[in-house]
């Protein structure tokens, strides 16, 4: 009997097993590149409360530049709420802790934060430990983020009781070479995965430029021609789950006013051929958890 992977697509690509992939053992990347920088990073959190049996968006989003780093927290399916906003950088709101509610006609959001001993990477937006965030929907802890975030909810509520939380979507936006590397879980109880995603030119000896995408350092794909093949789409397997790589670097080639690429990871059952949804499909998925990974690259040189 065939497995699923070639069941599924002659050219998918189990990152779980090196020996069904072509390209497994090739090497990714030279060590002597550098990665691009994480600008901004965007992710959307799915609550299920319990008190209620409602289920909302929260967005959490984290930027960084040369005039601003901070935070921004707000309800993505509903409108009408204000957002919650941080800059860690002003000297006029500097507030690394605190408190702050918000309140809208769907909903009441209070949300405690403490950056004050946050450490952060130096390629990216995120804070990596030394922080927490909680965000309470209507009076029920719904959110906590940060690796003191336990600690936390149990000084301060005296219970361990937190809602139902998946994350959805992160959306990440790089700029710089065209190296770009990123973490990423695809589901609650599978790991971590590194990501490295590079585009091969000229100056690397080769006549046409060539996408590679790793994924713990295992090559799965490998586009030679890109600028023939500037959008596309393969199917590779990862904690058993499939997921559908989608990539779009025609603005890389033919709008030099636009240097961004796009590049997504979408996981999605494997009983469904299609890579989207028709929408009168849409209300009976609704209650699957899936997970979109969207990188927006941008070639600063």
């Amino acid at each position: 009997m065939r497995d699923i992977v070639s069941c599924f697509n002659e050219n998918a690509v189990n990152v779980s097993h090196p020996s069904c992939s072509s390209y497994a053992n090739t090497a990714c990347v030279s060590p002597n590149l550098t990665p691009s920088v994480q600008n901004a990073v965007s992710c959307v959190y799915r609550i299920t409360l319990s008190s209620a049996q409602k289920q909302l968006m929260v967005t959490v989003s984290w930027c960084k530049n040369h005039y601003v780093q901070g935070l921004t927290i707000k309800l993505a399916d509903d409108p009408s709420a204000a957002s919650f906003k941080l800059n860690t950088n002003s000297g006029i709101f500097r507030k690394k802790k605190g408190t702050k509610v918000i309140e809208s006609d769907k909903s009441r959001m209070e949300i405690f934060w403490d950056l004050s001993r946050a450490k952060y990477d130096v390629s990216g937006p995120e804070p990596v430990e030394g922080f927490y965030i909680l965000v309470l929907v209507d009076s029920e802890i719904g959110l906590v983020l940060g690796d003191m975030a336990e600690e936390a909810v149990s000084k301060k509520f005296k219970t361990s009781s937190v809602a139902k939380a998946c994350l959805v979507s992160r959306q990440e936006h790089c700029s710089g070479n065209a190296l770009y590397s990123t973490r990423a879980q695809f589901c609650d109880t599978g790991i971590a995965h590194d990501i490295l995603i590079k585009c091969s030119g000229e100056n690397e000896g080769l006549k046409h430029p060539v996408l590679s995408v790793c994924i713990d350092k295992k090559t799965v794909i490998r586009v030679k021609r890109l600028q023939w093949n500037f959008r596309g789409n393969q199917t590779i397997f990862v904690d058993g789950l499939l997921v559908d790589l989608m990539w779009d670097v025609h603005n890389w080639f033919f709008n030099p006013s636009s240097r961004y690429a796009v590049f997504m990871f979408r996981t999605r059952s494997g009983m469904d051929s299609r890579l989207w949804l028709e929408e009168k499909m849409v209300h009976k998925e609704q209650d699957k958890v899936e997970f979109s990974l969207l990188m927006y690259a941008c070639k600063s040189s």
